[in-house]
C-alpha cells in the first residue's frame, strides 16, 4: 500500500477544524474503523499516521488559507478522554521501518506547531479534559499552554516504560526537561506512573500551566485563547491563500510535479530529484503574489519537494540515495528570492520562507545519504543552493562540456544562505559547514549575488569535488556504487553524526535521541519479540523481558 499525504479538512475522518474570528479549534475525533492499514480499532482517540497526516495538513492551513487565526486550541471531541497516544496494536504490527517514520514525522509535525508559534505567532493551547496519555501528551507538550481539567478524572502521562517497554516517546521526555523544566526526579516519577498524575500535583510538578474547575473549563479555555491570541502578530484583515492540491502525475518508477520531478533507479537504489526553476519573472506586488495563491514558484516548488520527501521515506524504503539535480535560470531563482526579502516583513512572505526553512529541515533528517550534481543549466541559486548544503556530498562539473555552447556551471550565493534557514541547532548550514573556519564564512559572505565556477567553488570549500569533462562521469558512478555496497545501517549513522555539528538544541536532542533509542529499543525482544510488551499488550499477560543491561 503507498501512502499519500495528500488531503483536505473536507476529507478529514478524524479532526474537526473550525475557525471564530481569531481563534481556531482543531478536534481530534478519531474515527475508530478509519486506520491507514488493517487489524486495529482506534479507540479513546488513539491515532495512527493517517491521524497525524491531517493534523499536519491542518497546521499548514491555518498558516497559510487563515492568516487572521491567531491563535489555535486543540481538544478532543470525546467525553472524558483527550487522546491515548499512538495505537499500540498499529506499532505492535507495524514494520520497524514504518514505526521510525511514523514517529519522526509526528515530531515534526509537533516541531512545525513550535514553528507555527515562535516565527509565524500563531499561538496554540492545548485543553485537556480527560485522560491525556502518551503521544497525545507529547502533541500538549508541543503547545504554548497546557489547561487541565481539575475533575478528579482528567490527567497526563507518559505511561510507555510501565505499559510498553519502550521510553516515552518521540520528544516527550526531551520536551519534559528542556522545554517545562520539569525536574529529573519528578519527570522519573512521572515517566514510571502508569496512571499519570492529576489536578493539583500536575501544576506543581509543572506539567500543565493551568488546572480548571471542570465547571468553568469552556470559558477558561476561552479566555486563554484570547489571551493568547492578543500577543500575536498575524494580520487581521489578512487574506489567505488555498492549498490546492498538488499536480502529480506517477508511475512505479517516476512521479512528474510541475516544478519538481523524481526518477527512481532500482538497480543502484537511487532517487533523482530534479527541480525545476521559475518560467516567469516574480509578481510585481504583494496584490499580485497574492492572486497567484499557491502556483507561486517558491510556495508549490516547497510543496512539492515536500510531498516527495515523504513519499520516498514511506513508499520507498530501499532506495538508499536521493541524488539532486536542478536546471533553469539562476537569475530567476534570484529573482524570487529578492522578491521574498523586499517584502519579507509581510505574513504570507515569511510563510513561504518558514516554510521552505522545514522543508530543509525534513531533509536533514531524512535517512538516506544526499547528493547534489551541479552541471552547466543548474540553478543552485539562493534558496536551492541551500540543498547542497544539506548534503553529504557535491559534485560539480567544471568547465563547458565538449560541443556545447552552454555556459559552464554556476553556484549563486545570496544573502539568505547567510540566516533566513537555520538547521535544528541554530546554525545556517554554512555556519555548520564552516564550524571552526570563520575565515571561509566571511569569504563566502563577500561572494553573494556572484556567480561562482566550479573550480572556485571547490577552493572555497562550497562544493566537494570538481571535476572536469573526462573524470565526471566515472566519478559519480563510483561514488553511487559505493554507496550501494555499504551497510545502510552504517550510513544511518555515519549521516546522523556527521550532519549536525556545533551546538546541541532542544530540536537535535530529540532527533537524535529518536534515531538512538528507536534503531535500538524498537528491535529489542523486550518491546517487540513475541514475548515482548508490545506483542502482549492487551492479552492479559505480562512482557518477559532479558534482564541485561547493555
Amino acid at each position: 500500500m503507498q501512502i499519500n499525504f495528500q488531503t483536505d479538512p473536507e476529507s478529514y475522518r478524524h479532526w474537526h477544524l473550525e475557525i471564530d474570528g481569531d481563534v481556531a479549534t482543531l478536534r481530534l475525533d478519531v474515527s475508530e474503523d478509519g486506520g491507514l492499514f488493517d487489524g486495529y480499532q482506534l479507540k479513546l482517540n488513539s491515532y495512527d499516521l493517517g491521524v497525524d497526516i491531517e493534523l499536519y495538513d491542518a497546521t499548514q492551513r491555518l498558516r497559510f488559507e487563515h492568516p487572521a487565526v491567531r491563535a489555535v486550541v486543540i481538544r478532543s471531541n470525546l467525553d472524558r478522554v483527550f487522546c491515548a497516544g499512538a495505537n499500540i496494536r498499529m506499532l505492535a504490527g507495524a514494520s520497524h521501518h514504518l514505526k521510525v517514520n511514523f514517529c519522526k514525522f509526528t515530531n515534526e509535525t509537533r516541531n512545525g506547531i513550535e514553528d507555527a508559534s515562535t516565527h509565524s505567532r500563531q499561538r496554540y493551547l492545548c485543553a485537556v479534559n480527560g485522560a491525556c496519555a502518551g503521544g497525545g501528551y507529547e502533541l500538549a507538550l508541543a503547545t504554548d499552554y497546557i489547561m487541565l481539567a481539575d475533575d478528579g478524572a482528567s490527567s497526563v502521562a507518559l505511561p510507555e516504560v510501565p505499559l510498553l517497554a519502550v521510553l516515552p516517546g518521540t520528544g516527550g521526555l526531551t520536551r519534559l526537561t528542556d522545554k517545562r523544566r520539569v525536574r529529573r526526579d519528578l519527570a522519573d516519577v512521572f515517566c514510571t506512573l502508569e496512571e499519570g498524575v492529576k489536578g493539583q500535583r500536575a501544576l506543581d510538578w509543572q506539567l500543565v500551566d493551568e488546572i480548571v474547575p471542570a465547571s468553568d473549563f469552556d470559558s477558561a479555555v476561552e479566555k486563554r485563547a484570547q489571551k493568547l491570541a492578543a500577543t500575536s502578530d498575524r494580520p487581521s484583515d489578512g487574506k489567505g491563500i488555498v492549498l490546492e492540491p498538488l499536480k502529480r502525475r506517477s508511475t512505479p518508477d517516476h512521479l512528474a510535479y510541475c516544478a519538481v520531478d523524481l526518477t527512481i533507479s532500482r538497480d543502484v537504489g537511487v532517487a533523482t530529484l530534479t527541480i525545476s526553476g521559475p518560467q516567469s519573472p516574480p509578481p510585481t506586488d504583494l496584490a499580485e503574489l497574492i492572486n497567484s495563491g499557491s502556483g507561486f514558484w517558491p510556495l508549490n516548488t516547497a510543496r512539492e519537494l515536500d510531498d516527495a520527501i515523504l513519499y520516498l521515506r514511506f513508499n520507498e524504503p530501499k532506495i538508499g540515495v536521493l541524488k539532486f539535480a536542478s536546471h533553469g535560470d539562476l537569475s530567476k531563482v534570484l529573482s524570487y528570492d529578492q522578491f521574498l526579502e523586499q517584502h519579507s516583513a509581510h505574513w504570507l512572505c515569511r510563510e513561504i520562507r518558514l516554510y521552505w526553512k522545514r522543508v530543509l529541515k525534513r531533509l536533514d533528517v531524512t535517512s538516506r545519504s544526499m547528493i547534489s550534481v551541479i552541471e552547466p543549466g543548474s540553478c543552485f541559486a539562493g534558496t536551492l543552493a541551500e540543498i547542497l548544503f544539506a548534503s553529504d556530498r557535491s559534485y560539480m562539473l567544471s568547465g563547458m562540456p565538449e560541443g556545447t555552447n552552454i555556459p559552464p556551471a554556476n553556484i549563486l550565493l545570496t544573502s539568505v544562505n547567510f540566516g533566513a534557514y537555520p538547521m535544528s541547532n541554530g546554525l545556517t548550514r554554512l555556519e555548520t559547514r564552516f564550524l571552526g573556519q570563520p575565515e571561509l564564512l566571511k569569504e563566502a559572505e563577500t561572494r553573494i549575488d556572484a556567480p561562482l565556477l566550479g573550480d572556485e567553488c571547490e577552493s572555497m570549500g562550497l562544493v566537494t569535488f570538481a571535476f572536469d569533462e573526462i573524470d565526471w562521469d566515472d566519478e559519480i558512478r563510483i561514488f553511487l556504487e559505493e554507496r550501494a555496497a555499504f551497510s545502510p545501517d552504517a550510513m544511518i549513522g555515519m549521516e546522523a553524526n556527521l550532519r549536525f555539528a556545533g551546538p546541541e538544541t532542544m530540536e537535535t536532542k530529540i532527533f537524535s535521541r529518536l534515531s538512538a533509542w528507536q534503531n535500538w529499543i524498537f528491535q529489542r525482544p523486550n518491546a517487540v519479540g513475541q514475548k515482548g510488551a508490545l506483542k502482549r499488550y492487551g492479552s492479559g499477560q505480562k512482557g518477559e523481558f532479558n534482564r541485561e543491561r547493555v
